[in-house]
């Protein structure tokens, strides 16, 4: 069992560090550390029809709750990438936010900001 510090607010690193340790070979949890992309698709899934679903109800509540196990899902494909390619550095984070925003309708609102695309 690992203590982990009590905060007012918690970061998208402190999320990942979470994941990391579930998924410790020696220490972790024995359901997430055989985890792979492929045997959690089902759940990321489900997870973003939930948060869809909570949009279309316009349901705050559950959209928080959705959108966190949307994240949560996100940060486990990041963890079991990291382990599988090596640390997901900021620069690649860039290169996707790049790509993301090299869509026509996605790139306009941040070419209005004249921010680098």
């Amino acid at each position: 069992m690992q203590d982990w510090p009590e905060r007012e607010r918690y970061t998208a690193e402190d999320l990942l560090q979470i994941i990391r340790i579930l998924r410790d070979r020696e220490n972790g949890c024995p359901w997430d550390k055989v985890q792979t992309h492929a045997s959690i698709r089902k759940n990321f899934l489900e997870e973003t029809c939930e948060a869809l679903e909570a949009i279309d109800a316009d349901d705050a509540a559950m959209m928080r709750e959705e959108l966190g196990d949307v994240l949560m899902q996100v940060a486990f494909h990041t963890v079991i990438e990291e382990e599988r390619a090596g640390s997901i550095s900021s620069r690649s984070a860039g290169r996707c936010a790049r790509s993301w925003c090299s869509g026509t309708r996605t790139s306009l609102p941040l070419r209005r900001l004249k921010m680098p695309v």
